[in-house]
């Protein structure tokens, strides 16, 4: 009850309610088609073909600085952006990604990471140009300090970025759960498709709970396919879980392509496991530069999470934040106060698109993506 209490649904959203189009997920293709697409600025950045940079790449700042560039000029031609507001959810990735950006484009810049600490003090600490809470709620504290600096104005000429996955929706510390529990029920889907007889699904759910782990991310390049794959082939019995710990421990296992390279050499075990296509598109994949190698299951992701955005109603906020996944209240109207002050409002996601949209014969049928998929916006309880 007491959870129940501190949350309430505010408003039925989509997020394109704030951020409309001005959306790019992994690949670096905008939505909105009159931005240009990471292929078009490749030229003009210096950035190599069949490289597509990472959220933490410099390149990747280069790249995304540019498209704010060209979104501003759409609506507001001759108005250079000089300011950058950036709010995310983890230290490392936001707070690169930000870092990053600023340099890119020449940006001041103010950044909000955020997370619900339940169990810790309120707090909003700032380091630099970056600011960390420990609640959700601190974000109109952080905006009230921003708007009265007087060498820092919000206006036509500064940019709102927000981080869309555990920070625009399923926000770290209150609603996270349920996007974890997509990408698991999209991986029990994959391996119930492998037709297996002995494949375990309680050594995928271990080799998944140890290897999500940060501790892990040099190993799984802090990438959700290569981490479902390790997940298929220890679940089909090919390899140990304590062996592969080990191994990475002590350096004979470094990255995910050694442990591909391991899966390749034992190729004439694959089939009767149900591994063989599932190892060859992924081995294809890879070699190809492709960051996004497990197809299968990232289509499958998209139907789990998409399951997990309805409007219906939410009588019991504190159960359903386990289960739905929502649009984080406070950055919806962070979004809303910045955009009435001619911020420009824009989205970034590190999901790939074969995760984020509806298949052609699916969008036929009316499926939408899921930054079009309407849900409810929940936040902390105001007083």
């Amino acid at each position: 009850m007491q959870r129940e209490s501190l949350f309430e649904v505010c408003a039925a959203a989509s997020l394109s309610d704030f951020l409309g189009d001005f959306v790019v997920f992994r690949n670096l293709v905008p939505v909105d088609g009159r931005l240009p697409p990471l292929a078009d600025l490749r030229p003009r950045l210096g950035i190599g073909s069949g490289v597509l940079p990472r959220k933490v790449d410099l390149s990747y700042g280069r790249v995304v600085a540019e498209i704010l560039r060209r979104a501003r000029a759409l609506d507001l031609p001759g108005t250079p952006l000089q300011r950058l507001i950036y709010v995310g959810d983890t230290r490392m990735s936001d707070g690169t990604a930000f870092a990053n950006l600023c340099s890119a484009g020449g940006f001041a810049g103010r950044a909000f990471i955020g997370r619900d600490e339940r169990n810790s003090p309120a707090r909003l600490e700032a380091e630099g140009p970056l600011c960390f809470a420990s609640r959700w709620s601190a974000l109109d504290d952080f905006l009230e300090l921003i708007e009265k600096e007087e060498r820092f104005i919000p206006d036509e000429a500064t940019a709102l970025v927000i981080d869309i996955d555990k920070t625009a929706v399923g926000a770290r510390g209150r609603n996270d759960g349920p996007i974890d529990g997509a990408r698991l029920e999209a991986l029990r889907r994959t391996a119930a498709g492998l037709r297996n007889r002995n494949f375990s699904a309680a050594v995928l759910q271990a080799v998944h709970d140890e290897l999500k782990q940060p501790a892990y991310h040099a190993f799984t390049a802090d990438n959700q396919d290569c981490l479902a794959y390790v997940c298929l082939v220890l679940g089909a019995g090919l390899f140990s879980l304590d062996g592969l710990i080990q191994d990475i421990r002590q350096g004979t296992l470094r990255c995910f392509g050694d442990f591909l390279g391991r899966v390749h050499n034992r190729r004439s075990e694959l089939a009767s496991a149900g591994l063989g296509r599932v190892h060859d598109d992924i081995w294809r994949n890879v070699l190809a530069g492709d960051p996004t190698p497990f197809k299968t299951f990232r289509f499958e992701e998209f139907q789990a999470t998409r399951a997990r955005f309805h409007a219906r109603p939410a009588p019991d906020v504190a159960a359903e934040l386990e289960e739905r996944i929502f649009i984080t209240e406070e950055v919806r109207r962070a979004a809303q106060r910045l955009r009435e002050r001619g911020v420009l409002v824009f989205g970034l996601s590190d999901k790939p698109d074969e995760a984020s949209y509806p298949s052609p014969e699916q969008s036929r049928s009316g499926m939408k993506p899921l930054h079009r998929q309407e849900t409810l916006s929940v936040g902390e309880r105001r007083s």
